[in-house]
């Protein structure tokens, strides 16, 4: 691979951003390339898009590993890819209403219940697709798997409408948004595009203090989405450190006083 073909430098990064741009190495192509011979490949995207990306690829070296790799025996994995997420994508862009079947916790079908969908959010630690809802007959916003989806059909709502729930919506997940920031220790500063990488299913921005050469990661977060967070920030170690955000600097220290318990012998 070409040394300069992908470097990992937040201004970079940040740049591209910014333009809409996205760096892909030669094995982020082939691999991508590999993946789309796999009959998946047909239920996640549409002709044109698959069209578009086979063409794309066509001058990429195709490398298939599957008859060479045998994988171990592991517990049954959910698929990352749902076939409701390309309709219920279409549905969001249009500002279309819902009207949804699905089933409930403890048994039990919700049929007919009316609302307007507002995005589809991924939960990387129960591997689940939510669909984000508001329920327009309860006055409630709801989050609701796609595997409990048992029908669902499109609505046509009135601009105005659609308007005014937006709003809505917008101001009640802004009510249940947490803010932390975490400090990169500055020893590590050389690896802030890993420890960013971290944080990336997050919405986020940094800032740089220049004369004490310190990095910031503000991290926004809802509720549900700490203990997720705790988990990156325990991956880290070292590297990082909570300076703003009680109830994270609370739970890290509810932990480590439980692992001091537990090994106190050892320290002793």
């Amino acid at each position: 691979m070409n040394l300069f073909e992908k470097i990992f430098n937040y201004q970079i990064i940040s740049r591209l951003d910014e333009t809409g741009s996205f760096a892909l190495t030669t094995q982020e192509r082939t691999w991508l390339k590999m993946m789309l011979g796999h009959s998946a490949s047909t239920e996640a995207f549409t002709p044109d898009t698959l069209g578009k990306l086979d063409e794309l690829l066509q001058t990429e070296d195709a490398t298939d590993i599957r008859g060479i790799i045998i994988e171990k025996a592991k517990s049954r994995e959910r698929q990352v890819y749902h076939p409701l997420l390309r309709t219920l994508r279409r549905i969001i862009m249009q500002n279309l209403g819902i009207r949804l079947t699905y089933g409930i916790k403890h048994g039990g079908i919700k049929s007919n219940q009316i609302g307007f969908p507002y995005k589809l959010e991924y939960n990387m630690v129960k591997r689940e697709w939510y669909l984000l809802w508001y329920n327009t007959r309860h006055h409630t916003l709801m989050s609701t798997k796609l595997q409990s989806i048992v029908a669902i059909e499109e609505a046509v709502l009135p601009t105005e409408r659609v308007d005014a729930l937006k709003d809505l919506l917008n101001r009640l997940l802004e009510e249940r948004k947490q803010l932390a920031v975490i400090q990169v220790v500055q020893t590590y500063n050389a690896e802030l595009s890993r420890i960013l990488y971290a944080f990336s299913c997050f919405e986020k921005s940094v800032s740089y203090d220049e004369a004490s050469n310190v990095y910031r990661v503000h991290v926004s977060y809802l509720g549900d989405e700490s203990e997720f967070l705790l988990s990156k920030i325990r991956f880290l170690g070292l590297r990082v450190k909570i300076v703003d955000g009680d109830h994270l600097k609370d739970r890290m220290r509810e932990s480590a006083d439980k692992a001091l318990a537990r090994y106190h012998s050892t320290f002793v």
